[in-house]
């Protein structure tokens, strides 16, 4: 069991891992500019994109995409942060650099936790209520999604999913189903760069935290005038603390 990826580039490996409803060439300017001087390698997510019919949760989804990855740095955003941060925290060595864009450690509330559990598995039902397109339509409508330009919204790629592999990624993989992962984050000893948006007020908070419990190996970049698609509002600005990170860790 394989997922679908796509390489470009050569040079050190980087592997890119696409938020919730994209696909692996939703990562607009980013990948070509990172592919000038490394190999480049996106990965359709469980559930997602060529990956659609490989159902599975975090722990698995990580390994599965590490197969595709190999020794690389691994860059995630939002659930592909989650995947890698999983990744990062159950193999050693693999994970040469880890970089998460609005990610998160889990919810450490065990009450809130089943809430948000909850809360996903309807979202899940809802998709095959109303159908993909109209699903998605509400789901980039969301003020989390406020600040993303129209020609980075990449709805032509979201809907090549389908419904039932977004509703396999909700309900296993979605943040309900995230165990909390903070009392672990010190253990992590690759150089890490944690990204938020400035205006995703709550996930800079989760990112300042992350960096402090990562330690001194953690570099924090909070990307001004994005919010929760921090990289694809402002694909220069997450260049610009991205790139100067890799070189400083030769990575």
């Amino acid at each position: 069991m394989f997922l679908h990826a796509e390489r470009d580039g050569e040079g050190p490996p980087i592997v890119l891992v696409h938020g919730f409803t994209q696909t692996c060439r939703c990562w607009g300017p980013e990948a070509g500019a990172l592919a000038v001087d490394h190999k480049v390698i996106r990965v359709d997510a469980p559930g997602h994109g060529r990956s659609a019919k490989i159902m599975a949760g975090l722990r698995t989804g990580g390994r599965l995409i590490a197969d595709q990855g190999g020794p690389a740095t691994y860059i995630g955003y939002s659930l592909g942060a989650r995947l890698c941060l999983h990744l990062a925290l159950a193999t050693s060595g693999l994970v040469r650099g880890l970089v998460l864009v609005s990610g998160t450690a889990g919810i450490e509330d065990a009450h809130e936790r089943e809430a948000r559990r909850a809360q996903d598995v309807r979202t899940a039902a809802r998709i095959e209520q109303e159908g993909l397109e109209p699903f998605l339509e509400a789901w980039l409508a969301q003020p989390l999604f406020s600040g993303l330009p129209p020609e980075r919204a990449f709805r032509t790629e979201r809907l090549g999913n389908t419904v039932a592999g977004l509703q396999s990624s909700l309900e296993q993989a979605g943040t309900g189903s995230q165990h909390p992962s903070w009392h672990k984050l010190h253990r992590l000893s690759m150089p890490v760069l944690v990204v938020a948006g400035a205006d995703d007020r709550k996930f800079t908070a989760l990112a300042e935290r992350m960096a402090a419990e990562i330690g001194d190996n953690a570099t924090l970049a909070v990307i001004e005038g994005a919010g929760h698609a921090a990289h694809l509002e402002q694909p220069e600005r997450f260049l610009a603390a991205l790139q100067p990170w890799l070189g400083a860790n030769r990575l």
